[in-house]
């Protein structure tokens, strides 16, 4: 574990793979779930001499909770995180490699800082959540009413035992993770609560509320067009399901369609956590990429 940036009372923590004096790939975790989710990947890559940076998201893992009183937005916090890192270690050229929704946060910062950004890899996604207002607006309401719920103490997170939580993780992610990766994200996920076998989750709750974070398709397409780039895009044939599907390919196709300088999209037999499960497939593809002109 490595306390990879503290200051201003907030600290992030994560794990450095490879040498330190060497400017590290920055790997962003998915929405919910902590740097854990690269702990099979990493070693792979290092081995091949990549120096990689998984660091846990606000909110999420070891690193700071959220402020209290405030909602967050997943997507636009991540890029405020990865610009603080990048001005605070002076690094240039910078090589992100996100999952599931740190897909999106790499996204949005080839976006939004394109001169900034040489790579990025996103393992299961294309970009930020998109839905139409039509279907944002009906929940505005109802979620910062929750979130109104959250700051009373109200609480649906899981505690119990460890063999408790594990069973109830087991069961929600049946269809795309296995035990020893669920096993895996709860090293990061899970804090002593009371008593000798209690735990509960260390994930912040405002984080199961994301619908006043969604983005409108022209939005999204507005910021594809922005983005230069070298980009890899793996995509797993039983992963992520956008609604609607055809908008994945899409996102893609404007992105190539833009300023990028070259755009890689690899389909591969897997679920959403297929690098957790099945990393040297993965792994082999981002090599390649990395190591290709």
């Amino acid at each position: 574990m490595a306390n990879i940036y503290k200051g201003n009372n907030i600290f992030f923590l994560g794990k450095w793979y490879g040498p330190r004096n060497i400017q590290p790939i920055i790997a962003i975790h998915g929405r919910q779930d902590n740097c854990g989710t690269f702990d099979k990947l990493a070693p792979i890559l290092a081995k091949q001499r990549f120096t990689l940076f998984c660091i846990d998201l606000p909110g999420h893992g070891l690193s700071s909770p959220y402020p209290e009183g405030l909602i967050y937005n997943h997507w636009y916090d991540g890029v405020y995180v990865i610009r603080r890192l990048v001005k605070f270690y002076n690094w240039t050229n910078i090589i992100i490699l996100g999952h599931s929704s740190g897909g999106g946060i790499a996204f949005l910062y080839a976006a939004i800082y394109p001169n900034d950004i040489a790579k990025y890899i996103s393992i299961d996604n294309c970009c930020p959540s998109i839905k139409s207002p039509l279907k944002i607006l009906p929940l505005a309401a109802s979620n910062i009413d929750t979130l109104f719920d959250y700051e009373k103490g109200y609480e649906e997170d899981i505690s119990g035992s460890y063999q408790e939580i594990l069973t109830s993780m087991m069961e929600t992610y049946s269809e795309t993770l296995d035990k020893e990766g669920c096993e895996i994200l709860l090293r990061r996920g899970i804090k002593f609560c009371h008593g000798k076998d209690c735990y509960s989750l260390t994930r912040d709750p405002r984080l199961k509320i994301d619908a006043l974070t969604w983005f409108t398709m022209d939005k999204i397409l507005d910021f594809a067009s922005m983005i230069k780039c070298e980009i890899l895009n793996i995509r797993a044939d039983r992963g992520m399901q956008l609604d609607p599907p055809e908008n994945y390919d899409i996102i893609l196709d404007a992105i190539e369609g833009s300023q990028t300088e070259r755009i890689v999209r690899v389909f591969v037999d897997g679920t959403h956590y297929v690098h957790l499960i099945h990393p040297e497939v993965i792994a082999s593809i981002i090599i390649n990429f990395l190591n290709s002109q």
